[in-house]
């Protein structure tokens, strides 16, 4: 999988200035997770369901 072609979106609440936020990309089966601060960093690729229950999980906070 090539990252860097993947498309990659940021949440509409993200800061203009680039501030601290994630990038997400949609591949098949699976939902992939960069720190948009360090486009060629380390990813987190979870299966759909494991990211709903992070979404989820975060939302408490």
């Amino acid at each position: 999988m090539e990252l860097r072609t993947l498309g990659w979106r940021k949440s509409s609440h993200s800061a203009d200035n680039q501030g601290n936020c994630i990038e997400l990309a949609d591949v098949p089966g699976v939902v992939v997770v960069r720190d948009s601060k360090m486009p060629d960093g380390p990813v987190l690729l979870m299966e759909r369901h494991e990211f709903r229950q992070v979404a989820d999980a975060i939302k408490l906070f």
